[in-house]
């Protein structure tokens, strides 16, 4: 059974209590709860801030637009060197109440992956660092090695196995130029494919563990995702065309897992049940002509993306459905 064929959730999260938001993820996700992330405390705790606290010898800074690569660490990078610190304590103590170390459970933590990292930061001259192939490389590298440093840490902390998201949601739109630069005469050129292959494997090769990729866009690139060495996809299955399935269908034939996004992401007008939400991840193996017994093992569950957008409230029910589907799902393919 493939590691991500279990109920988690894709890592953002409403509020800004560290500890709150860590004792419900490791309470209600039994098989593979995730490191919270509060992008509601504001800079250095967002997506791409976040990755100032993971970047090795390359600092951040903000700017009008968001973030850019700064000469030396400052506030920015410090702050994001603290709410991470702060989320890692919060995770370890819910943990250890639980009973988590030592455990046959496994712990997920994320990070921006190499393309949207390098899309999303500026370099000093204001341009995106993905115009520039040599920051690119600078930052894949800097990024790989901060993420394995974190994940060993990590695992370390809570004696147990510990797996690692990439999160890229711009790699569709790098890949088919559809990135704006800084004026109409200053272009993105699209991503070469074979690039952004050798970027995000070389931050798999440096996790030393089992790695997830997660996008909520639409039409995925799946022929380059099946070329990399990522062990599984994380996907919206509501932005799903049929290219996806076809390419979700291939990547799983070629033995790897997905997670896939069923619970909604904020409160929708009627709440589904788990029934309903196992029964969606088996319409989707169904139709791509899967036997049910790929739902015990190579798919899980999770809200559509993350939560930072929900309450409260909506966020602890997200994640119990996500659990009670990926239950069913292991016990009784078959019935659903």
């Amino acid at each position: 059974m493939n590691v991500f064929a279990a109920a988690t959730g894709i890592g953002s999260w409403p509020g800004s209590a560290p500890r709150e938001a860590a004792e419900i993820v490791v309470g209600e996700l039994h098989q593979l709860p995730h490191l919270i992330e509060l992008p509601a405390r504001g800079v250095g705790a967002d997506l791409i801030g976040r990755a100032g606290a993971l970047l090795v010898d390359i600092a951040i800074d903000t700017v009008p637009r968001g973030y850019r690569i700064a000469a030396r660490p400052g506030a920015v990078t410090r702050r994001a060197i603290s709410l991470l610190g702060e989320d890692v304590d919060a995770f370890e103590e819910a943990w250890e109440k639980a009973g988590g170390p030592g455990s046959q459970r496994s712990v997920k933590v994320q990070a921006p992956g190499p393309i949207t990292l390098a899309a999303q930061l500026e370099l000093p001259n204001g341009h995106r660092a993905i115009t520039d192939a040599g920051a690119v490389r600078d930052l894949t590298s800097s990024l790989a090695e901060g993420v394995a440093r974190h994940r060993a840490e990590l695992a370390r902390r809570l004696d147990t196995t510990v797996v690692v998201q990439f999160d890229e949601p711009v790699l569709p739109a790098a890949l088919a130029g559809r990135l704006s630069g800084v004026t109409a005469l200053s272009p993105v050129h699209p991503v070469d494919e074979a690039v952004a292959v050798a970027l995000i494997d070389e931050c798999v090769a440096a996790a030393d563990t089992a790695v997830v990729l997660h996008s909520c866009a639409a039409e995925l690139p799946w022929d380059m995702l099946r070329r990399t060495a990522i062990h599984a996809v994380a996907v919206d299955v509501d932005s799903f065309g049929d290219g996806d399935l076809d390419g979700l269908g291939e990547f799983l034939d070629s033995g790897r897992a997905a997670v896939l996004g069923l619970v909604p992401a904020s409160a929708p007008p009627q709440r589904p049940s788990a029934e309903e939400v196992a029964a969606a991840a088996a319409a989707i193996t169904d139709r791509i002509g899967f036997a049910r017994a790929t739902l015990r093992d190579r798919i899980g569950v999770s809200p559509s993306c993350g939560l930072a957008g929900a309450t409260g409230g909506w966020a602890r029910i997200a994640v119990e459905l996500a659990q009670r589907a990926a239950d069913g799902l292991a016990q009784d393919p078959d019935a659903i």
